[in-house]
């Protein structure tokens, strides 16, 4: 499967054939004879996907350490973004959100709830689930130390689990919902610093109704931000009382990075295209795709040569099957496959 992400292939068909053009060179792999394509379906149906994503959770905590950019800001490394992106299916194979087409033929999809550390830029929890599912159950799968900064979307909307981070001494910063009803409690002062940067309101608000006593209220700091890019007036609410207004912004800024980061795995990983008709090969392939990624991340950091991230995939789907020092390729690639003068070829493509 590995072989398939890195390959881009589309299909079982091309996994197969792919792997017996290089059948001479599986040994390594552990591999006596390349699958045929009933195997690998049959694999991918019934080998739990749970394996793969064990074998992921075991890869970042031996790599993530060594992933950090110490250029980031020092909050950079108390910040966790979480959000979810939907990929969508031919088939109604998970339930997806919306109406029916026209034509009747619905579509499936599948949700990969995720969580990163910004100064890692990959994740550090994954949740799939259908496209249906909504996105405040994630919250509850979330642990992280004292003193972390979460930074989401307004669709995670749970109060309660707000309040249990405030008692946790949790922060978070999000953007208020539309439909939110709020007190406000108290006005701070805003310096024409501040209003010039783009900072029109600093409040202590109350979330929640008073309709009955077993609501759920908390009390937040609301910040309203005028962006001059994109002339958009931002309302956010934070637990966070120590910082400033504007310091707020730049922190919800960075969850623009999660976005970045599905971006990033849907453009050079094949996740149009599944290999199999059934959830558990899907959560195969996506998890595959995460472990890819991961290792790409890893290369990436410890290679001399600043390589661009989609260079460096295309490198790595050219020269897969070649018996290659990769550190030494991707520092001087032109240098590091040269034909020995000493075993020459036998062939040639064109007679002389």
């Amino acid at each position: 499967m590995l072989y398939a992400i890195w390959s881009n292939c589309s299909s079982i068909r091309e996994v197969t054939t792919g792997l017996l053009a290089c059948s001479s060179r599986i040994n390594h792999l552990g591999m006596n004879y390349f699958p045929r394509r009933s195997t690998l379906s049959d694999a991918n149906c019934k080998r739990n996907a749970k394996v793969f994503e064990e074998i992921y959770k075991v890869l970042y905590n031996q790599l993530a350490r060594s992933l950090p950019d110490s250029r980031t800001e020092k909050w950079a490394s108390k910040l966790y973004i979480f959000d979810s992106t939907t990929i969508s299916l031919f088939q109604e194979i998970l339930k997806n959100a919306g109406r029916s087409p026209m034509n009747g033929k619905r579509k499936g999809g599948i949700k990969a709830h995720t969580m990163i550390k910004a100064d890692q830029d990959v994740p550090c929890l994954v949740k799939l689930t259908s496209a249906a599912a909504h996105d405040s159950p994630f919250m509850k799968e979330i642990d992280v130390p004292k003193g972390s900064i979460l930074v989401f979307d307004k669709a995670y909307n749970d109060y309660k689990q707000l309040a249990c981070w405030n008692d946790t001494q949790v922060y978070f910063v999000s953007r208020l919902n539309k439909a939110a009803i709020c007190q406000q409690l108290e006005n701070y002062t805003i310096t024409d610093e501040q209003q010039h940067s783009g900072v029109l309101k600093d409040q202590k608000i109350l979330l929640g109704h008073h309709h009955h006593d077993n609501i759920t209220r908390v009390k937040v700091r609301l910040v309203v931000y005028h962006d001059p890019q994109s002339r958009k007036v931002f309302h956010f609410f934070t637990n966070i009382f120590d910082l400033p207004a504007l310091t707020i912004a730049n922190i919800y800024k960075k969850r623009w990075q999660i976005e970045i980061l599905y971006k990033r795995i849907k453009q050079n990983y094949p996740l149009k295209y599944f290999m199999g008709d059934n959830e558990n090969a899907i959560k195969i392939q996506i998890w595959c795709a995460l472990i890819a990624d991961l290792l790409l991340k890893y290369i990436r950091k410890h290679a001399k040569k600043n390589w661009a991230f989609a260079n460096l995939v295309s490198m790595i789907r050219l020269h897969l099957m070649n018996y290659i020092n990769l550190f030494k390729f991707l520092n001087n690639p032109e240098q590091s496959i040269e034909v020995s003068k000493s075993k020459p070829l036998s062939w040639s493509l064109f007679p002389t």
